[in-house]
C-alpha cells in the first residue's frame, strides 16, 4: 500500500514539474538558478529600446565617415583657390562645373573648397579633441575624486583650491590660456584639461562620501584594507551609472566648446580644419550661401544629441534597479 502511495505521489510531482531528489543530503541542498551577469543584463536592458540600435547605427556611421573619409579623400582647402569661378558654388552649380560627385554634393566654400570633405575633416578633429579631453579629465577626476572623498588630509588641501578655481568661469580660463600659449590642437587640449578635471573630482568626492560610511566600507577599513582597494572594490562599482552619465555629457560638451571657441576665433589654428572653424567662416554668409553654414551646424548638433541620448540610455541601463 505504501509503495502504491509513493508511486502516485511521484507521478503527481512529475506532473507538477518537480523532481524527486531522494535522501541524498547534498542533492537536497542544491539550488539551481541561472547565472547572473551584470554587464549581460546591462546590454539586455539597453538594447531593449529599439531606438538605441538606430542611434548606435547613426553614431557608428558618423564616426567611421569622420575617421576614414579624410584618409581616402584628402581635403585640400586651397585646391581651387586660384579659380575664382569655383567660389561659393551651390551643390547644383558645383556639380555642373566639376561633374556629379560625392565631393561636390554640398557645394563649394569661399575658396572653392569642397564643403563635404571639409565637414568630415573637421568632424575628425573635433571628435578626436573631445575624446582626448574627456579621457584625460575623466581619468584624473574619477581617481582623484574617489581618493579625495576618502582622505581628510587631501580634502583639506583640495577644497580651498576648488573654491578658488570654481569661481572662475571655465571658458575664461580656456580663452586666456589659448591667448597666452597660442592656438593649436595640443595647446587646446592643454587649456581644456588644465582645470577641467577639478569639477569632476569634486563631483565624485561628494558621491564617494555618500558611500564611504556604509557598513561594508567601515568593516573593510577596520580590517586594515588599503584605501585604494576600498575605493576600487567597495565604492567605484556602485558609481558605474554615475560615471556613464557624466561621460555622456562630457564628450558632447567638449565638441560644443571647441565649436564655440573656433567660432569666436580663438580655437584651433587656421590650418587645422574643424566644425567650429567652418561655422565661423560661414557665419557672415549663412543667408546668401546657406549650404556653407547649415551642414556643419547640423553635423555638430547630430553628434552632440546622439552622444547625449546614448549616454543617458546607457546610464539608465547600468542602474541595477532597471534589471528587475
Amino acid at each position: 500500500m505504501n509503495d502504491e502511495k509513493n508511486m502516485i505521489n511521484t507521478s503527481q510531482d512529475a506532473d507538477l514539474g518537480f523532481e524527486v531528489v531522494g535522501n541524498d543530503a547534498i542533492s537536497s541542498e542544491k539550488i539551481i538558478a541561472p547565472r547572473y551577469s551584470y554587464w549581460k543584463s546591462v546590454f539586455r536592458v539597453f538594447f531593449r529600446k529599439k531606438s538605441n540600435i538606430l542611434l548606435i547605427s547613426l553614431f557608428v556611421l558618423m564616426i567611421l565617415s569622420a575617421v576614414f573619409i579624410p584618409l581616402i579623400c584628402k581635403y585640400d582647402p586651397v585646391e581651387n583657390v586660384t579659380n575664382a569661378s569655383s567660389y561659393n558654388l551651390s551643390p547644383a552649380k558645383a556639380m555642373e562645373k566639376f561633374g556629379t560627385s560625392f565631393k561636390w554634393l554640398l557645394g563649394t566654400g569661399p575658396q572653392g573648397n569642397s564643403i563635404m570633405y571639409n565637414i568630415f575633416a573637421g568632424a575628425r578633429t573635433s571628435l578626436f579633441l573631445a575624446v582626448v579631453c574627456a579621457a584625460i579629465n575623466m581619468t584624473i577626476g574619477i581617481i582623484l575624486g574617489a581618493v579625495w572623498g576618502f582622505s581628510k588630509k587631501l580634502d583639506a588641501i583640495l577644497i580651498p583650491i576648488y573654491n578658488i578655481i570654481a569661481n572662475v568661469p571655465f571658458i575664461l580660463v580656456v580663452a586666456v590660456l589659448i591667448y597666452v600659449i597660442g592656438s593649436g590642437f595640443w595647446n587646446m587640449v592643454f587649456a581644456m584639461t588644465i582645470t577641467g578635471w577639478l569639477g569632476i573630482a569634486y563631483f565624485f568626492r561628494t558621491q564617494v562620501m555618500i558611500i564611504r560610511d556604509r557598513e561594508y566600507s567601515l568593516a573593510s577599513k577596520c580590517l586594515g584594507t588599503p584605501i585604494g582597494r576600498i575605493v576600487s572594490k567597495n565604492i567605484l562599482p556602485f558609481l558605474t551609472s554615475v560615471i556613464v552619465t557624466l561621460l555622456a555629457t562630457e564628450v558632447p560638451s567638449y565638441i560644443s566648446l571647441e565649436t564655440y571657441m573656433s567660432f569666436i576665433g580663438i580655437g584651433l589654428s587656421a590650418e587645422v580644419p574643424s566644425l567650429g572653424r567652418m561655422i565661423s567662416a560661414a557665419q557672415t554668409a549663412f543667408i546668401t550661401y546657406p549650404w556653407e553654414f547649415w551642414p556643419p551646424v547640423i553635423y555638430a548638433a547630430m553628434l552632440t544629441i546622439i552622444l547625449y541620448l546614448l549616454g543617458q540610455n546607457l546610464a539608465d541601463a547600468t542602474d541595477p534597479k532597471t534589471h528587475m
